[in-house]
């Protein structure tokens, strides 16, 4: 009776299908490290912490386990059947399959090599080399005449053999039964093995109860063994039905076919032990275990030959032949497992390996280089609270520095221009030209001697003022130069130019504005006339304001408090002297009285001379003299008014020129500092970057750990020896 058991070769299916996931989630990984190491690699950042090196390794992993992912897809449990022609390994194979696949018997044999495989279709179907053309086959008897039907098959052809799973359940595990030509057909052994055999994972070697083993099998195996190590060989002494002609002879005769082919397996092809190979060897009879098997199916009386009675010792054959299959299903699936993934696994371990290796050397590297990235943003830190700092300080510093300068540039402007006031009749007493008293001439002469004084004015200030305060200038503007250049970027220090020295100091005086209002007075005046007498008693401009302008209540309304006091006095005494005649006769009287006539007549004769003196002499040189002397007087006065002005007037220029060369350094600061600004911002990011380069690297690390993981449990479940 068959086995109801779980088929052995599930282990196949599902430790396929296991390590297909294990590759599946394998590919995934290294496709995203791929990518993360390529991101990392072709990165801006100038410090990369990958090289291309590791990129392409990945790459080449990635390439390895798509080839791998699609040979585990073709991957299949494979059993070649050998033996010379008519030994029935077809039948063999049929039985297995439980039904009549391959066409077998008397008048069929095997001309090519039949793959046969299990296919999800409804439909059995069969493809050769030449063509990818499905040929439909329902029958054994149609798939025989299909292969009658191809003139171009011969032993080194290969058909395939789709038939559906859902028919036979042997097929539904990744299972492929090849079926070869008779071993004694051919010469071309080699191509044989090389073309089907070397990816085989069991052998069986179908020979005759009724024969020993042929020399032409033996050198069929013999050259399997030098191109596979150690290949697995179970054989079959089929057609053991016919030793029940000879009971006697049975065990003699199983005894020595045994012992020959144990010493062959074991002795002359070394592939197991001398203990072990006797589990190889196995005496059924396919026919019989075919006949059986589809009566079964057919619900018939199990009678091993179709419409026979049952055969002697059927039931121990039967056996034998379940045997052969459970220790094969067992092998095969144990072996197969081995063969198919075993390397695989290694190649996927070493995949690993290589790309924990990858991440290790990223983390070490984006580590080291984070660690540099954090003290160069701290040493960038720190240079930014320095800059600010200094600057602070710098600006404090160079506002009192400018603030004392220009105090001492007003002093000394004042005090220059006081000393220019002082020698200003030198400086009027200077000016030549043409004098008339015509009034074109004289606004002409006006004009140039205001010209005149102002430009010698000017020149004394100069002089005295400009080069101290250039020279002051330049010093501070070193001082700042020096004093901002440590805090300035090299960026920005290359473009800090030399301090300008074409500052030059202007003495605005505005004498022309200041002496608008002179009024020059060139006409004659006697020396003891009442007005020069006034004027001498109260000063030039009170006595012109008392003689002229008494009547003017407007004038004597803006006038201080002591020019009132004078100028009432002397209105007193014009007021007198208006009325003459008295006066004169009351004078005249009590003179004539006191000193005689002849006195008085010696003093008004000295008087008159005196009078026509000064008279005869008032020439246009005496005007000229008289209106300098004018001048000289109003100038001084406005000028005195405006000391204070022209002071304070260079000293904002000064001022405004230290300030404006002081913004323009802070400003060069103040880049410095958005340079250093966004270096920090940059570093920041960039260690952000690192970091999470860091995390990733960590991530697929573990990842490729709890592949390791998974990798190892499937080698001790299904690599590892019991």
């Amino acid at each position: 009776m068959d086995s109801v058991d779980a088929s052995p070769l599930r282990r196949f299916v599902v430790a396929k299908r296991l390590i297909t996931s294990i590759f599946d989630q394998l590919l995934d990984f290294v496709k995203d490290g791929s990518a993360f190491v390529d991101e990392a690699w072709r990165g801006d950042d100038p410090g990369q912490v990958a090289v291309e090196e590791q990129s392409l390794e990945l790459q080449s992993c990635a390439t390895k386990l798509w080839t791998i992912k699609e040979v585990l897809v073709r991957r299949h449990m494979k059993v070649a059947f050998f033996g010379r022609t008519s030994n029935g390994k077809s039948t063999v194979i049929n039985a297995m399959l439980r039904d009549r696949v391959l066409p077998s018997g008397i008048g069929h044999t095997t001309n090519c090599f039949l793959r046969v495989e299990g296919t999800d279709a409804d439909e059995a179907y069969l493809t050769t080399e030449a063509s990818s053309d499905r040929r439909s086959v329902t029958t054994v008897n149609q798939l025989a005449h299909a292969l009658h039907m191809v003139p171009t098959l011969d032993s080194g052809s290969l058909v395939k053999v789709m038939w559906p799973k859902s028919r036979c359940a042997l097929l539904r595990d990744d299972l492929v039964l090849m079926d070869s030509p008779g071993t004694d057909v051919t010469l071309e052994l080699d191509s044989w093995i090389d073309k089907f055999c070397l990816d085989a994972d069991v052998f069986v070697l179908v020979g005759n109860a009724e024969s020993t083993l042929m020399n032409t099998e033996k050198l069929f195996f013999h050259k399997v063994s030098e191109r596979i190590s150690k290949p697995n060989i179970f054989i079959l002494h089929n057609r053991w039905d016919a030793s029940v002609s000879e009971p006697e002879y049975i065990e003699e005769v199983r005894k020595q076919h045994l012992d020959r082919c144990v010493s062959f397996l074991a002795e002359e092809l070394k592939v197991v032990s001398l203990d072990e190979a006797p589990g190889r060897i196995f005496f059924v009879s396919a026919k019989e275990v075919l006949s059986s098997r589809m009566q079964r199916a057919q619900g018939m009386p199990e009678t091993g030959e179709t419409g026979g009675a049952l055969a002697e010792g059927f039931h121990e054959r039967l056996r034998e032949f379940q045997m052969f299959e459970r220790t094969f299903e067992e092998f095969i699936s144990q072996s197969a497992v081995k063969t198919k993934f075993e390397q695989h696994t290694v190649t996927a371990w070493q995949i690993t390996e290589a790309i924990k290796a990858v991440m290790d050397a990223i983390n070490i590297a984006s580590a080291n280089r984070k660690i540099c990235c954090l003290e160069e943003r701290e040493d960038q830190r720190d240079r930014l609270d320095f800059v600010r700092g200094q600057i602070n300080r710098l600006t404090a510093n160079v506002k009192e520095r400018i603030k004392t300068l220009s105090d001492d540039v007003s002093a000394k402007v004042a005090t220059a221009l006081t000393d220019q006031i002082r020698s200003l009749p030198i400086l009027v007493e200077e000016f030549r030209a043409d004098f008339n008293p015509t009034q074109e001439t004289l606004e002409l002469y006006k004009t140039k001697l205001l010209q005149h004084v102002e430009e010698r004015l000017v020149v004394g200030l100069s002089h005295r003022c400009s080069a101290a305060v250039l020279r002051d200038i330049t010093e501070i503007r070193r001082h700042m130069i020096d004093s901002v250049a440590p805090l300035l970027s090299p960026s920005v220090h290359d473009q800090l130019s030399a301090p300008c020295a074409s500052f030059d100091l202007t003495y605005d005086l505005g004498l022309v504005a200041l002496c608008a209002d002179f009024h020059e007075n060139i006409e004659f005046q006697f020396s003891l006339g009442w007005t020069a007498l006034v004027a001498r008693f109260i000063g030039a401009s009170n006595a012109k304001r008392a003689l002229g302008a008494a009547g003017d209540t407007r004038l004597q309304e803006t006038s201080s408090f002591k020019d009132d006091v004078v100028i009432s006095i002397a209105t007193g005494l014009s007021s007198v002297s208006s009325r003459a005649s008295v006066t004169v006769m009351v004078i005249g009287g009590v003179v004539w009285r006191s000193v005689g006539w002849r006195l008085l007549a010696v003093s008004l004769s000295l008087y008159g001379l005196l009078y026509l003196y000064e008279k005869v002499t008032w020439t246009d040189g005496s005007r000229e003299r008289a209106l300098k002397q004018q001048f000289v007087e109003h100038a001084a006065r406005r000028l005195r008014a405006v000391v204070p002005a022209a002071g304070s007037a260079c000293s904002q220029q000064v001022h405004k020129e230290l300030a404006s060369t002081f913004s323009r350094l802070a400003q060069r600061v103040d880049l410095s500092e958005a340079e250093l600004e966004g270096s920090i911002r940059q570093l920041s990011f960039r260690i952000q970057r690192l970091e999470n380069i860091q995390r990733r690297s960590k991530a697929f690390r573990n990842r490729a750990t709890e592949l390791e993981t998974q990798l190892e449990a499937f080698s001790i479940q299904y690599l590892q020896e019991v």
